[in-house]
């Protein structure tokens, strides 16, 4: 299946007509995947941020099929929220491919892709950082995604304010480094973004994660705490959505990108 650029230079080259064009424009916007609906196989086009697929929620076979015109179209193809027998089943499917998978057996985070997919071009820079190791498996969607929009991403993680020596080495690495961006997660009482976000002078993004003990210990404590921050350079999305918070920070990094460039 052609890009869009590349329709467009057939028809401004005369080998396909406008109606054929119109007609491969057409099919480029959706895939029918069986009965379950529509996957959107040119998202990453119309906005820089590609197809991702919430596996949680899907059968496996489902699940197959969708890998299956995702990874023809894009070349890869990014899986959240996905356990471990899905997995396998895919991989039983899909032998031909390749896979990097991240986190636990109940959440993990999977990135696959054919053998010949080539890694993008990195344009911009994200940093990412949690306060605790419990923090990571939502972090690994935020890596991810920015790793298929092709943005090029720093790792901190366990650097939360119960020790907040921590913190020192990952904010003076973010300043020397010229990130665009920063991802922060956190549980608890939700404190390190704000942090973050007191000490830079760059877009902060704050994810509450559900950890934590008793009353609010599923992120609405993080989620209202970061929410009432006094650090006015800190956004945040909802509790667990480092998909969101990734997505949105690769955006912001290309988009500096390209002014530098």
């Amino acid at each position: 299946m052609r890009s869009t650029r590349e329709v467009l230079e057939n028809l401004i080259s005369g080998k396909i007509s406008i109606d054929e064009a119109e007609k491969e424009l057409k099919a480029l916007v959706l895939a029918r995947i069986g009965d379950i609906g529509m996957i959107d196989v040119d998202r990453q086009e119309r906005t820089g941020v590609p197809e991702v697929v919430l596996a949680e929620t899907k059968t496996i076979e489902d699940l197959i099929q969708i890998v299956q015109i995702l990874t023809q179209k894009n070349g890869a193809v990014l899986l959240t929220r996905m356990n471990q027998s899905k997995l396998n089943a895919i991989k039983k499917a899909h032998s031909d491919l390749v896979y990097d998978s991240k986190g636990s057996e109940n959440h993990l985070t999977v990135f696959i892709h054919t053998k010949s997919w080539v890694e993008p071009i990195k344009q911009g820079k994200i940093a990412i950082l949690t306060a605790g190791t419990s923090d990571v498996i939502y972090a690994r969607e935020a890596e991810a995604i920015a790793r298929l929009m092709g943005v090029e991403v720093l790792t901190f993680y366990d650097v939360g304010v119960a020790g907040i020596h921590r913190l020192i080495e990952p904010i003076q690495r973010i300043v020397e480094d010229s990130v665009d961006a920063v991802v922060v997660f956190a549980g608890m009482e939700g404190a390190l973004p704000t942090v973050v976000a007191s000490l830079l002078d760059i877009p902060v993004i704050g994810v509450p994660v559900p950890v934590g003990y008793g009353y609010g210990g599923k992120g609405e404590t993080a989620l209202a705490s970061m929410l009432q921050s006094c650090a006015p350079g800190l956004s945040v999305v909802n509790i667990g959505n480092g998909l969101g918070a990734g997505s949105v920070a690769s955006l912001i990094a290309k988009r500096c990108a390209k002014k530098k460039g």
